[in-house]
């Protein structure tokens, strides 16, 4: 029986190890192509994957040719300000659909549905005229106008605050609280990991957001990094090595913070669908 369950475990490992250097072999490549020169990154052989000379100074080019600091502000400032608003106003929609009855409340939610299976690039031209109108252009607003509300944030609180007993509320109802004070004092606080959740997937996709980035902010002053790595593609010729070099810079904040919060990321993905 011991015998059997060492080679389970064996076994298990061995399929983890496997999937996972698919994932791991694009990483390898972009880090070791970031000290190679341009030559070794032309060549036809695949195999050939260490640098020959390791190049240090593709690090020094990328720093005095990008502005990373202020790269990294704009993206934070984004990513912050997003998660924030995100959780804010899917948490309060999220339990106005679960708990509360009102007229359209079904139709409400099928809107939100709705929203969730169009495609994101059908709103980006209207998106866009009202951005402009606002003057928000070239701005951390900008960046930030088409995360003020999420659809999906909305759907996964409805989902949470619909597993919770309504016992909570009753007893909350008999103790004098109304309606706001039921939702801040009582029922957000037993989402939180939903929460966690929702600021994970927020935060992810608002660090890799290309298109948005790109149209509404053209200045180098008040692009992110993602639009600026893209930015960096010549017309007739490509520098791989600096390419690869920016993008490993640009890698390093989430690789700190996923180290830093590995626990709460693993408990909130994990615990997104299940009861709090």
């Amino acid at each position: 029986m011991q015998s059997k369950k060492k080679t389970d475990k064996f076994i298990t490992y061995v399929v983890l190890i496997m999937m996972s250097i698919p994932m791991i072999v694009p990483f390898l490549w972009m880090f070791l192509t970031a000290f190679k020169t341009v030559a070794e990154t032309m060549q036809v052989d695949p195999f050939v994957l260490i640098p020959k000379e390791w190049q240090f100074k593709n690090f020094g080019n990328v720093v005095q040719a990008m502005d990373f600091v202020l790269l990294y502000a704009n993206t934070l400032a984004m990513i912050a300000i997003r998660v924030v608003l995100a959780i804010v106003t899917s948490s309060i929609s999220g339990y106005a659909l679960a708990r509360l009855n009102f007229k359209g409340k079904n139709l409400m939610f099928g809107l939100v549905l709705l929203q969730m299976m169009i495609p994101v690039q059908i709103f980006i031209i209207p998106q866009y005229v009202m951005v402009s109108k606002l003057h928000w252009t070239n701005s951390i607003m900008g960046l930030v106008f088409p995360g003020l509300v999420s659809a999906f944030g909305t759907f996964l609180f409805r989902q949470a605050f619909m597993q919770l007993p309504h016992d909570l509320e009753e007893a909350a109802r008999l103790d004098g609280c109304n309606i706001p004070k039921t939702f801040f004092y009582i029922m957000a606080p037993l989402t939180k990991s939903t929460m966690v959740a929702l600021g994970i997937f927020t935060a992810v996709f608002a660090y890799k957001d290309l298109m948005w980035p790109m149209i509404v902010c053209p200045d180098n002053k008040a692009t992110t990094l993602a639009s600026a790595l893209a930015k960096m593609n010549g017309q007739y010729s490509q520098k791989y090595p600096e390419l690869m070099m920016a993008a490993l810079i640009s890698c390093v904040p989430m690789i700190i913070l996923y180290v830093i919060f590995q626990k709460q990321f693993i408990e909130g993905i994990a615990t997104s669908g299940s009861k709090q």
